[in-house]
């Protein structure tokens, strides 16, 4: 495992509800504190579907990686904001399908330092796994970093996965999407998917989050997420529902919207 700018001595405030745990919490992992479950629950109270939504983000994940790594032939991943880690991470997904693929993960959150260390432990021999400290507002750091385990001279997949709505501007979620994607060659894609307003009761959940003191969640309707594939080949079936993106089996509606698109 490759480490940037250790953070295990932060401190972590069990006090204060976290994304990440909150996440975890409506996966049904156990690395979350009552704060987190507290918040999480408030939130599933009025929109009980935060919790098909957090378990379909992971099924949607699966399969959107799969798809790169067995159909369009791509080895290299970065995951930013990859959160705690849960069932069928990137790397395991990307490397069941060639063992030799590489994966960075990128990470603002110390407790998820703390977990890397076991996620990474189940990287392949052929491949590399590694985790990056930052936040995603820094995308040349997160750039700099990234180059010391993958080609840029290949297609790399960037992968933006529930994580952009803690950013209110969308000009700023645009810019920080598209200076990653700059950098990328021609066959490298773009995965992103976002909580969307198409919902009332997803509205008054984002709104209980706040109230009980989780970072404030912007949901943006499917227009605007759209704008941050600009200038690529979404790939079939498009931007949709996440649970729809080529389903596995049954299909499940929720507001969150997400897509795969192709740099030309």
């Amino acid at each position: 495992m490759t480490e940037r700018d250790p953070a295990e001595t932060a401190a972590i405030d069990t006090s204060v509800p976290h994304a990440a745990r909150i996440w975890n919490h409506w996966m049904g992992g156990k690395d979350n504190y009552e704060s987190d479950r507290a918040a999480g629950d408030a939130v599933a109270e009025v929109y009980p579907q935060i919790v098909t939504m957090a378990r379909q983000s992971r099924r949607f994940l699966i399969r959107t990686v799969r798809f790169l790594a067995a159909e369009c032939g791509v080895r290299q991943f970065i995951d930013i904001g990859t959160g705690l880690p849960t069932m069928q991470n990137t790397h395991e997904v990307a490397q069941g399908v060639a063992p030799e693929s590489r994966i960075v993960y990128v990470d603002n959150d110390p407790l998820v330092l703390v977990h890397a260390r076991a996620l990474l432990g189940s990287t392949t021999s052929e491949g590399a796994t590694t985790y990056v400290h930052a936040d995603y507002h820094e995308p040349d750091k997160i750039i700099e970093a990234a180059r010391e385990v993958l080609d840029f001279g290949e297609p790399v997949a960037v992968m933006f996965m529930g994580v952009l709505g803690y950013e209110p501007d969308l000009a700023v979620v645009r810019a920080i999407v598209g200076r990653v994607m700059e950098v990328t060659p021609s066959g490298s894609h773009l995965v992103l998917w976002d909580g969307t307003d198409t919902g009332t009761e997803v509205v008054e959940g984002a709104e209980k989050l706040v109230e009980s003191g989780g970072v404030p969640y912007v949901l943006r309707d499917p227009g605007q997420l759209a704008r941050c594939f600009e200038g690529l080949e979404l790939v079939e079936p498009g931007l949709v529902p996440i649970g729809e993106w080529r389903p596995d089996g049954e299909t499940v509606q929720i507001d969150a919207y997400g897509a795969v698109a192709r740099k030309p």
